[in-house]
């Protein structure tokens, strides 16, 4: 047969009935009330409004942040891409590419005005 001794406090998951003073006892319910006291209040804070749109902004704040960072890093990958698609491997200007490039900028623009006055009046 195992020997138990009392437990200075309750644990909360013991099967065996433990010898307690009631000193000891009144001691745990002040303890689990501070802990029940401390859960509320935490709970109180998770739950108000303030910290709710807070963390709603945060995480808003954060993805637009990555979002940004995504489009940057695209578009500075496209920007080098065609630059070096310009280029010799010298740094020389390809002729070549530059004309074909400037003439398809300068349509582009030409329809955007166009479409533009048409629009306004």
């Amino acid at each position: 047969m195992a020997d138990y001794a009392p437990h200075d406090h309750d644990d909360g998951g013991s099967a065996v009935p433990e010898a307690r003073t009631p000193a000891q006892i009144e001691a745990d319910i002040v303890r689990r009330r501070e802990q029940l006291a401390e859960t509320l209040d935490e709970i109180g804070v998770r739950m108000h409004p303030k910290t709710i749109i807070g963390d709603a902004k945060a995480r808003v704040a954060s993805s637009v942040d990555q979002t940004a960072g995504r489009a940057f890093a695209t578009v500075n990958r496209f920007v080098t891409d065609l630059r070096d698609g310009l280029r010799h491997d010298d740094g020389a200007p390809r002729v070549d590419r530059i004309v074909p490039v400037a003439l398809v900028a300068v349509s582009l623009v030409g329809l955007l005005v166009v479409s533009a006055r048409r629009t306004s009046g």
